[in-house]
């Protein structure tokens, strides 16, 4: 049982760089043969919050929520799931967490029935719990409908929310979202995002976007990263102070960056 107001995810010092191959630095307008993807960020979240990373694309927020679901490895620096070294015991962090990101596909050729019954095996969740948690998701998600249809013949919005399901069969105590509303409709967005503030209940929740409306709606504290930077780390409240989150961001990228970018 995880107690109200714990530190669930403490990412510590993470720094990650990439080489960039000729077209890159073409690209990129650089002669740099490598790329500080991330650089030294340090956060927390804790259970019964939502903490928000924000920043404009290529800033490093994929590649830290990487690191959080032990997707990829950091050079220097260090993050605790629940108390786990995602560095030292990858695998055991895995049974703790949801990752969901865009990027990650379902095979196509099953149907969301056969993918949560494959997964919640590989998670040895009883027969019991299996049946009542998928009808409780599947009902939520509207995915009942679609049970036995195969995934290459959903929409976009439904193969987003049949990964949903499939990411929580385990009941995990750490949601790690990589941009969670990416090419749904709006009503299916409000799905997802009303069900975000339900699942921090009892919860750590994490999501990265640059939609700052999705931010002000359901997190409680934000960090925002800019050029791999940590530049920002605090609650909602106390980054914006009177102004939208709109326009503090865009107050924070010119004193980082000098200028706004074109």
């Amino acid at each position: 049982m995880i107690s109200g107001m714990e530190v669930l995810i403490k990412a510590e010092g993470l720094r990650k760089t990439f080489k960039l191959s000729k077209k890159q630095q073409k690209i990129n307008r650089t002669g740099e043969t490598k790329k500080v993807a991330v650089d030294n960020v340090s956060f927390e979240c804790k259970s019964g919050e939502i903490y928000g990373l924000l920043g404009p694309n290529g800033a490093g927020k994929t590649t830290v929520m990487r690191i959080l679901s032990t997707l990829m490895k950091a050079d220097e620096g260090d993050a605790q799931i629940m108390g786990i070294s995602v560095k030292k015991e990858p695998d055991k962090v895995r049974n703790n967490i949801a990752f969901l990101t865009s990027e990650l596909k379902l095979d196509e050729f099953f149907t969301p029935n056969y993918m949560y019954d494959f997964y919640s095996n590989l998670h040895g969740i009883d027969a019991v719990t299996r049946k009542s948690r998928k009808k409780m998701l599947f009902d939520r998600f509207g995915v009942d409908k679609f049970a036995e249809v195969k995934i290459a013949e959903m929409s976009q919005g439904m193969k987003q929310k049949v990964s949903l399901v499939v990411s929580l069969v385990h009941d995990p105590g750490v949601i790690i979202f990589d941009e969670p509303t990416n090419g749904l409709d709006i009503l299916t967005a409000k799905v997802v995002t009303d069900f975000l503030l339900e699942l921090k209940k009892d919860k750590c929740v994490i999501v990265s976007t640059h939609i700052f409306s999705l931010i002000e709606r359901v997190c409680d504290r934000i960090g925002i990263i800019i050029n791999g930077k940590m530049v920002a780390d605090d609650t909602l409240s106390n980054v914006c102070g009177k102004k939208s989150l709109e326009d503090r961001f865009f107050e924070i990228y010119e004193q980082v960056t000098g200028g706004m970018a074109i």
